[in-house]
């Protein structure tokens, strides 16, 4: 699931940046519209402000064919004559990261490749205009949105990143097995949140018929932001359940690195500065070893899906690559389907359509929305009472949830799950400020100066953080009503990463804006009783998004997926 910001920036929903190439090309002014803009002005977003920046005087290029000097470029589905420096076809590079400053001509080439890349490569979603395309694959397929250029990252602030990934995997696992703290922790939200009280209730019922997890899978992903005045790697939330873009975040990787080996020369930038991403091998190599760890080779994989999935392929990668590698076989069931066709049999034995389950991978299951009815619901607790792997595990689901992650910043409270006391500082140090609504001080601080921090519900997905304005009159109404509404909430500090320039690629636009970035740290988990048979940092997932919008889940519509470049 795409975890939302806690970052600066005014509310807006829309890319507010200057439009550099469409198909035709649209280049966006400042002047009322003209007939030409006009005409397209279906496959433009709104510009409600043109980014104040200075594109570098455009300097005669060389042109992207296989005859490297032949004088001609790709322009939009036309090759034009262009221009051509007599010294060799050499450009200037721009000042490092000086994104704003490369010559459009380059842009217009690496645009035009990185489309037909991602077409060649599979790094594609559901199209939201075309009806079917989140149930039939296939069918309505556009890229996935992206960044064109990796964002500049310390590597020592990404050093740190990937050495807390096997830590927190450990914390969930530990606070996972402590029934009594998550119940009594999340007791007053369960009273204000319903769909937290319903998640609760399974837990509660698994603890009553002492189910235990003997064999536990889980794929985190810890998400980060880089505060600019202090200069400290804080986290942002900790995802327990449908850690999402593993195998779209590796395809961007690629292109990006391909971009670069081909064009990074004029750009300055060295293709081997932008880290492998390996989540795909790592989330499949967890799966292969759950399943072994299961023990019935008749068994299959089942990823729990919602009925409408636009990023199915991302999915699809996962079981393609398991099939291939490990022929592990998967399927795909809504939770309405596995009530229909699930059965629990007397030793545990979870069979859906006749099928044994091994491995129960969750990329529905962790809003509201995917529990329209009571058979939902029913189908998530057999799912629960049965052998099979839960990944994540209704502990596990719970233990990720943002009124935990506030209770585990309490003092002592990493102690009780957790005897490394180097570890424990590690996770410290990452610990942006959390608060309970029940710290009037801290509330008031809040009303007072909102633009400090984020209100946030028991929500995954994005979207759903409050922000600004909203925040002191969100706490006002709560403070007036003087009922457990309060309990539903935490507050967080909200964290001012670094504004860079960037140009951000969707439905075969490319936008010129300003953008902030989070990273996320991918872990994989799996414990046999008392032997951990994997605990590994496994991959990345950069969300980069125009510094005017608040949330940021890429599925959400908020963000781009990005790669990183180490400084």
């Amino acid at each position: 699931m795409g975890a939302a910001y806690s970052s600066c920036s005014t509310h807006s929903l829309t890319f507010s940046s200057q439009t550099l190439f469409s198909f035709p090309t649209i280049t966006t002014k400042t002047s009322s519209k003209s007939n030409l803009e006009s005409k397209f002005n279906t496959c433009l977003y709104p510009t409600n402000k043109i980014s104040n920046t200075h594109l570098a005087k455009p300097i005669k290029t060389m042109a992207q064919t296989s005859f490297p000097c032949s004088g001609l470029a790709v322009k939009c589905g036309k090759v034009e004559e262009v221009e051509t420096q007599e010294e060799g076809c050499v450009r200037k590079p721009p000042p490092m990261f000086d994104y704003h400053g490369i010559d459009l001509d380059l842009i217009q080439e690496m645009v035009y490749d990185s489309l037909v890349w991602s077409s060649l490569h599979g790094l594609v979603v559901g199209d939201k205009s075309a009806q079917r395309s989140g149930k039939v694959p296939g069918v309505g397929l556009v890229h996935a949105p992206f960044a064109l250029l990796p964002v500049p990252f310390p590597e020592s602030h990404w050093t740190q990143a990937c050495e807390l990934a096997p830590i927190f995997s450990e914390l969930v696992d530990r606070v996972s097995l402590d029934g009594k703290f998550l119940q009594d922790s999340l007791s007053r939200t369960k009273k204000a949140d319903s769909f937290t009280s319903r998640l609760l209730d399974i837990h509660s019922k698994t603890l009553e018929i002492n189910k235990k997890e003997e064999i536990r899978l889980g794929l985190h992903r810890s998400d980060y932001m880089l505060d600019e005045q202090t200069k400290l790697l804080l986290q942002i939330e900790l995802n327990t359940i449908s850690s999402s873009f593993p195998g779209l975040s590796c395809l961007v990787n690629e292109l990006q690195r391909s971009l670069l080996t081909q064009h990074g020369e004029d750009l300055g930038l060295d293709p081997k500065r932008i880290p492998s991403n390996s989540a795909v091998s790592h989330f499949v190599e967890a799966f292969a070893k759950a399943w072994n760890e299961y023990n019935n080779p008749r068994a299959v994989v089942m990823f729990v899906v919602q009925a409408e999935e636009r990023n199915m392929y991302d999915q699809h990668w996962l079981s393609a690559v398991l099939n291939e590698r490990h022929n592990i076989k998967t399927i795909r069931k809504t939770l309405a389907e596995i009530d229909a066709e699930g059965e629990l049999l007397p030793d545990g034995t979870l069979l859906v359509g006749g099928k044994a389950i091994a491995v129960v991978y969750f990329r529905a299951g962790y809003t509201p929305n995917d529990y329209p009815s009571e058979l939902e619901w029913r189908a998530r607790l057999l799912m629960e009472q049965s052998s099979a792997i839960k990944c994540p595990s209704i502990s596990y689901h719970l233990a990720g949830t943002k009124k935990i992650q506030q209770e585990l910043a309490k003092p002592n409270v990493l102690e009780r799950f957790l005897d490394n006391k180097e570890d424990i500082a590690k996770l410290r140090e990452c610990f942006a400020g959390l608060w309970s609504l029940d710290d009037s001080d801290i509330v008031e601080k809040a009303i007072e100066k909102p633009e400090l921090f984020v209100m946030k519900p028991q929500r995954e997905g994005g979207g759903n953080n409050i922000y600004g304005v909203d925040v002191r009159e969100t706490l006002q109404r709560l403070q007036k009503e003087g009922t457990d509404g309060n309990a539903a909430y935490i507050l967080m500090q909200r964290i001012f990463p670094t504004v860079l320039p960037t140009f951000l690629m969707r439905d075969g636009i490319c936008h010129k804006d300003h953008a902030i970035s989070e990273l996320g740290i991918y872990g994989a988990y799996l414990r046999n009783k008392d032997k951990v048979i994997m605990n590994d940092q496994c991959g990345f997932l950069m969300r980069t998004k125009t510094s005017s919008s608040d949330e940021g889940g890429v599925a959400a519509g908020f963000a781009v997926l990005d790669s990183i470049y180490l400084t």
